[in-house]
């Protein structure tokens, strides 16, 4: 009897400090890695690599890229040295093609914070292959639907899927160190659940009209378009939804990550899921 199929992930990667300061968002990770079946390959999508053609990342052993400026040292010595999974890479690569879009392999390439650093929470030991698969350069969420779309037969074959991108993103309001939270960043991450859970997808695509502050919480897009990869990843199961409580931080920055899919409420007893 074959396996379960894992869930697709959104993970709200928030700041880079989120690699040394983990609040609560970090220990719910931390308890859903430890939970769901252990892959044998992760693929992330993250708006810090943003390609205008399809690129995956087929490196055996990429590096750690510190891709941020003006943060404390320590941030800077920080490795996430899983191994890169050419072989899955390629098959990345075929599921694009035969959906209709073309992938290129790119082995030069390294890992962005947005995979690493929420990375470090769910599997601390680097120790599962991950690679990347390029954002679109794109402002439309059903182009980023289509992509998760493509890829979600690897869930049946043990390969867990993440959009890696933030809930909310407004870095103009943003206010290192302050955790109390505006209540517009609060109020746009409860249209996106509540949305989510009434199977609204018509409505989740039009977010930038139809939720409230919306162009506030994301001046840019780009943050937020990884969550409709992770959806189109669960396929016709999206609506088998949880939602893992991160709180805010910096003020604005919502940290609440969604499970979708089979086993997406493994983590119900370990992780804290709101209602």
């Amino acid at each position: 009897m074959s396996a379960p199929a894992l869930p697709s992930l959104f993970i709200s990667h928030g700041s880079p400090m989120f690699a040394l300061l983990p609040g609560i968002a970090g220990p719910a990770l931390r308890q859903l890695g430890e939970t769901l079946p252990r892959p044998r390959a992760i693929v992330v999508m993250s708006p810090h690599w943003m390609t205008r053609s399809p690129e995956v990342l087929s490196g055996p052993a990429p590096e750690t890229i510190h891709d941020f400026g003006g943060f404390p040292a320590e941030l800077y010595t920080l490795s996430y040295p899983a191994p890169g999974a050419p072989g899955v890479a390629a098959e990345v690569i075929g599921l694009l093609g035969r959906h209709g879009i073309p992938a290129v392999a790119n082995d030069r390439a390294g890992r962005d914070h947005g995979a690493w650093v929420p990375l470090m929470h769910l599997y601390p030991e680097a120790d599962i292959p991950l690679l990347q698969v390029a954002q679109p350069a794109t402002r439309s969420p059903e182009v980023v639907l289509e992509f998760g779309r493509a890829l979600a037969p690897l869930r049946e074959q043990g390969v867990l899927l993440i959009g890696s991108g933030s809930l909310t993103h407004n870095l103009y309001e943003l206010r290192r160190g302050d955790e109390h939270a505006d209540a517009y960043a609060t109020a746009f991450a409860d249209w996106i659940w509540n949305a989510i859970e009434a199977g609204d997808i018509e409505a989740l695509l039009d977010y930038r009209r139809q939720a409230p502050e919306a162009v506030r919480a994301h001046p840019t897009d780009e943050h937020l378009l990884p969550l409709y990869f992770a959806i189109g990843a669960a396929g016709k199961d999206w609506q088998q939804a949880a939602r893992i409580d991160g709180g805010v931080t910096n003020g604005v920055l919502s940290m609440d990550s969604f499970a979708f899919g089979s086993h997406a409420t493994a983590g119900s007893e370990a992780a804290p899921l709101a209602a």
